[in-house]
């Protein structure tokens, strides 16, 4: 599978569930377009970086699957991008504090011709609702000094040490850890017309797909 994302959070998703991966990030203008709501921007992104690293693509893999991805933190129409520094992480969590925000992944998965065609496609928008504990000025800069917040949309990540400023998640975990594999293993399923074949491969996880 061709993989147009970076994120090493990603990949180790997609690896945990038996794919192997070639990894091609897609670079492209994540610029939000104006009354652009949240889910329709990472909806549009993974599109575009989809068909940007098909575009691209000089090999076709073995399974003749691209996927790519975009994910948003957002409350209320602010989408919460990586903060600047460490002051501007202090100062997103205070604004989650106590409150419920929403993390959206867009996925586009492509099946590809042997050309490198697109033949399939599928785009889906997964949300999930996170909800923050009420956070003291100790307990905010206590998990800034840890660093890990700089290089996170929101400024926490939620598989380390974030999961300790987190009261609840209603929807898919893995989505706030970046990418929905449960549902994007069955659309793949649907997509390449293998029926639940995928998904089983996967629960069995006895060795790459691929």
């Amino acid at each position: 599978m061709i993989l147009a994302s970076q994120s090493p959070r990603r990949r180790e998703l997609l690896a945990e569930a038996g794919f192997e991966l070639d990894v091609r990030p897609a670079d492209v203008d994540e610029s939000r377009l104006p009354d652009e709501r949240p889910v329709e921007l990472v909806g549009r992104l993974a599109a575009e970086k989809a068909e940007a690293a098909r575009a691209a693509a000089n090999v076709v893999p073995a399974d003749r699957l691209l996927v790519a991805a975009d994910t948003i933190v957002w409350i209320g129409d602010e989408a919460l991008g990586k903060p600047a520094d460490a002051a501007d992480a202090a100062r997103m969590l205070r604004g989650l504090s106590g409150r419920t925000h929403h993390v959206s992944t867009g996925v586009c998965a492509l099946l590809l011709g042997d050309d490198g065609s697109r033949l399939r496609d599928a785009t889906f928008v997964e949300t999930t609702d996170v909800t923050f504990w009420d956070l003291t000025d100790a307990e905010v800069d206590a998990y800034v000094a840890t660093g890990e917040p700089l290089d996170k949309a929101g400024a926490y990540g939620i598989q380390g040490a974030g999961r300790m400023l987190v009261r609840s998640v209603s929807g898919d975990y893995q989505n706030v850890v970046g990418l929905p594999v449960s549902r994007l293993v069955r659309e793949l399923a649907a997509l390449v017309g293998d029926g639940r074949d995928l998904v089983a491969a996967s629960i069995r996880n006895g060795g790459p797909l691929a």
